[in-house]
């Protein structure tokens, strides 16, 4: 069923962009041993966040939908230390707006593919696959709690020009303040910034994670089958001690 439904993803990408039909075939071979991946969906496990996936719509860089739908993934330590650095922000009047989370490999390759040379700083390399892959990196930024507006930044997402650098002298006090509000915060959680990217941030175990390529409808389908065997294991009577030790 997994390697159907990345067959499916990938199908889907090359009708979306025909030009990688002569491209890598699938993610890079990773050696050694990594944790399980537990991507949780984000405005499920915290219905503070606010969505603006743009990779759903045709405004972003590509010019066109890649994602099916609007979602958001990331694994379940990053999403914890996502939740309480929105904690901290709320308490100044700002929550999180989230761009883009866990990203299927076949979409990395895609943006690679249709980022001109001089730009691909700004996108990840598929042969090395990146932190979005493996559920540890989160595109953001903020918005305020009053208006539910996102605040102005010193560049516009996904703007690939010096402005998205977080060093980027230019720009208002404010737009600098905001940008550094948001820093602070996520690297009190244990994330770190992208540099030439103001809003994407790593979280600090990313390297724990395998590269993932499955698409947002197959994390669905993986998480049901798991909570209907718990809750036949919960159904079940309680066993004795004796019983408990021999099962373990």
């Amino acid at each position: 069923m997994r390697r159907a439904g990345m067959l499916a993803a990938l199908l889907s990408a090359l009708t979306l962009f025909p030009s990688l039909a002569h491209a890598q075939e699938g993610p890079p071979k990773e050696e050694g041993t990594f944790l399980k991946p537990d991507l949780v969906e984000l405005k499920k496990f915290d219905e503070t966040f606010k969505l603006d996936v743009r990779y759903a719509t045709a405004n972003n860089f590509a010019g066109r939908a890649v994602y099916k739908e609007a979602r958001a993934f990331l694994q379940r330590p990053a999403a914890e230390a996502l939740v309480r650095a929105s904690r901290s922000l709320r308490e100044k009047g700002y929550g999180l707006a989230v761009f883009d989370a866990y990203r299927p490999w076949f979409v990395t390759k895609l943006f690679w593919d249709i980022t001109p040379e001089d730009k691909k700083q700004f996108v990840a390399n598929p042969s090395k696959g990146s932190r979005h892959n493996r559920g540890c990196a989160v595109d953001l930024t903020l918005y305020d709690l009053k208006t539910g507006r996102e605040v102005e930044m010193t560049g516009d997402y996904d703007e690939m020009s010096e402005r998205s650098h977080i060093a980027y002298a230019g720009g208002t006090e404010e737009q600098q303040r905001l940008r550094d509000l948001l820093r602070a915060a996520m690297e009190a959680e244990g994330f770190t910034v992208y540099e030439p990217e103001w809003w994407h941030y790593d979280y600090k175990d990313w390297r724990q994670y395998p590269i993932l390529n499955l698409g947002f409808d197959e994390i669905g389908k993986a998480a049901r089958p798991r909570s209907a065997r718990t809750s036949r294991r919960r159904s079940r009577p309680p066993t004795t001690n004796r019983a408990r030790a021999a099962a373990s």
